[in-house]
């Protein structure tokens, strides 16, 4: 099978095409013959580092490998059919479309890959294409772990999303809609209307405002911006208990969790997104009935995966970015 592998850190260059030998599903896995990956932050952070936020220092060397990537295949959400199942699976069969996102599984930048069938992997949404699908998983999931498992927002409540364009922010905007908050999106000039279009009641465009200056305060401001992320400086916005999501935190935020815990009525929330089956089943409700819809940015053959990786090393992607494997 075709697949792009990485044995080496470094630029987007050290992504190759290969043909590898087809994997077979073990007992409680299913065979995904892949029709779509997308080209997320992590992925790029697996190859280069690129989004690690600061503080990290060797840890993520220790998790992917010292000197090069464990698992060459990169990749870990996809779309896609099921080519066969393991003996013991019964939730899944032949033929089924499938949509999912396991952090701790890569090799989705391949025409074919196992996954667990008790794992986080879910039927398709119906009305999207396997890219569409694709998109899902890592963005919507992030943000409604923090939304409705961290923040409990509810009805009514004013959320601030700073880096409302992007994978993470694009589905934030659409599920603090959901959920029936005041949402304000913070992005730059040219993206103003696309977050209007995923429903944000106010757009701030970052290069000619600062919103911290402007006497707005926010039950909840929700940070994706990798590297940027600083809750002292906008502590000032949020409203009595009010409540900062640092998605893209590192220790910084983590200790500021901690400290805010006991010594503050304005709190850090900060944590590690769960993975599961029943939130993507939940997710693809979400899609099917219209409440959530991806963006895709920019779609790559398999074979430019490398071009692909370039582009959100650059920092300007809107929504997602995928590979379409078929």
């Amino acid at each position: 099978m075709k697949a792009i592998i990485c044995n080496a850190y470094g630029p987007p260059e050290v992504l190759q095409l290969a043909e590898l030998e087809r994997p077979s599903p073990k007992e409680h896995e299913v065979l995904i013959k892949v029709h779509a990956a997308t080209v997320t932050a992590g992925d790029v952070n697996v190859r280069g580092f690129t989004f690690v936020p600061p503080g990290f220092g060797l840890l993520p060397r220790l998790m992917f490998g010292l000197k090069k990537p464990k698992t060459p295949v990169l990749g870990t959400e996809l779309a896609g059919v099921i080519e066969a199942v393991g003996s013991k699976v019964t939730n899944f069969q032949k033929g089924d479309q499938v949509f999912g996102h396991d952090s701790a599984r890569f090799g989705a930048y391949a025409e074919y890959a196992c996954r667990p069938a008790a794992g986080p992997l879910a039927l398709k949404p119906s009305n999207l294409s396997f890219e569409e699908a694709a998109s899902i998983p890592f963005g919507a999931g992030t943000a409604l772990y923090f939304l409705r498992d961290r923040a409990k927002i509810r009805p009514g409540q004013k959320i601030l999303i700073i880096g409302a364009s992007g994978g993470v922010g694009a589905y934030a905007v659409q599920l603090a809609r959901y959920y029936g908050a005041d949402v304000t999106g913070v992005c730059s000039t040219g993206n103003m209307e696309l977050v209007k279009s995923f429903g944000a009641a106010q757009v701030v465009d970052y290069t000619r405002e600062d919103f911290t200056r402007n006497g707005q305060t926010y039950d909840f401001i929700f940070d994706t911006v990798v590297g940027k992320a600083s809750f002292s400086r906008y502590k000032p916005s949020l409203s009595r208990n009010g409540r900062y999501i640092a998605v893209a935190g590192g220790p910084k935020e983590m200790f500021q969790m901690l400290w805010t815990s006991l010594a503050s009525d304005k709190k850090v929330l900060f944590g590690t997104p769960t993975e599961n089956a029943k939130d993507l089943a939940f997710l693809a409700q979400l899609a099917e009935q219209g409440h959530i819809k991806p963006f895709i940015d920019r779609r790559y053959p398999l074979e430019q995966a490398a071009e692909a990786h370039r582009y959100v090393d650059s920092g300007r992607k809107r929504g997602n970015v995928v590979l379409v494997v078929v």
